[in-house]
């Protein structure tokens, strides 16, 4: 395995890099210089035609079951409209093949990690345009898409200042409220299911109306969870569910979040998080709804065309 520092001699295809696995967000606030370092892989494909100029590009994040057929479908659209894509595979390189049922073996903190790091390392490319570089993400990867606009993580990922131009987040994970108001400028759309009872929306509906943040809301009647996919709704009966109750990230770093009336539980730690699932809730609905489908496969191509400037 070859780990790449930079992309200057303009590979594309299979990019090994590296990365870290920083447990929660506490971790990446508070605890970075200790999280150990390991190798990370994912995908650069180019659209057919580049010209001598640099393209734009989004670095796209799969959610809680892995890599799924629609979000290829997005992929090709925007390849098609002329936009890279760095497909990164969180899981794969941490030997795991989906965490529906086990939300600890790979986090949204240290996802965020890996598209940081991408992030840096596709601003080396030559036919990439740094400043025209977006994320995206669905479900998990929706909640990376979402949070790497809040500046108190993209300092401590990117302290040299790379940022990502664009966030697109289809149905994230929306729980988190920090006490520190202080997001990118960049436009955030969020693309959610009205009856989503995964990932509800009233939560991405609650931190837009709370957040200092450039965040758009769209979202699709008689939508669930996955609602860009074609695959039949199904119930998913031991999946770990939100509902309507949120964490706070306070000026310190720590995470907390009133897990039962009156009963305020830590949980910047492994331990901590493994006691809260006790009180989590249980079972949600994937599946895919046509009339949403086709308006996000619009929707998201439309946003990075309009923010990237094609």
């Amino acid at each position: 395995m070859k780990v790449s520092s930079d992309l200057s001699d303009g590979r594309t295809g299979l990019i090994d890099y590296m990365s870290a696995s920083p447990f929660e967000i506490h971790h990446i606030l508070c605890k970075l210089d200790s999280t150990p370092k390991h190798p990370m892989f994912g995908w650069l494909l180019m659209p057919d035609e580049v010209d001598s100029g640099a393209v734009p590009c989004v670095v796209a994040i799969h959610g809680s079951r892995g890599w799924r057929q629609h979000h290829e479908e997005h992929i090709s659209n925007w390849l098609e409209a002329g936009i890279a894509v760095f497909r990164v595979h969180c899981f794969d390189s941490r030997q795991v093949n989906e965490i529906v049922e086990d939300q600890m073996m790979v986090t949204h903190a240290m996802m965020l990690c890996d598209a940081f790091e991408a992030l840096k390392l596709l601003s080396t490319h030559p036919l990439i345009d740094p400043e025209r570089i977006a994320v995206t993400g669905w479900s998990l990867g929706g909640t990376v898409a979402l949070y790497s606009a809040w500046l108190p993580i993209a300092e401590a990922l990117a302290p040299d200042g790379e940022r990502f131009a664009a966030h697109l987040p289809f149905y994230p994970a929306a729980h988190m409220r920090p006490e520190e108001q202080r997001w990118s400028d960049s436009p955030i759309l969020a693309l959610h299911g009205e009856d989503d009872d995964y990932t509800p929306l009233e939560l991405v509906v609650g931190l837009a109306d709370e957040a200092d943040a450039n965040i758009e809301v769209k979202s699709y009647p008689k939508a669930h969870h996955a609602f860009d996919s074609q695959e039949q709704m199904t119930w998913l009966a031991n999946a770990i569910r939100l509902d309507s109750r949120t964490i706070r990230i306070d000026l310190d770093g720590d995470m907390w979040a009133e897990v039962t009336p009156g009963q305020v539980t830590l949980l910047n730690e492994p331990l901590q998080r493994l006691a809260s699932i006790q009180f989590a809730s249980v079972g949600a609905h994937v599946g895919g709804e046509p009339e949403a489908r086709a308006l996000s496969q619009v929707d998201s191509t439309e946003f990075l065309r309009r923010t990237l400037g094609i």
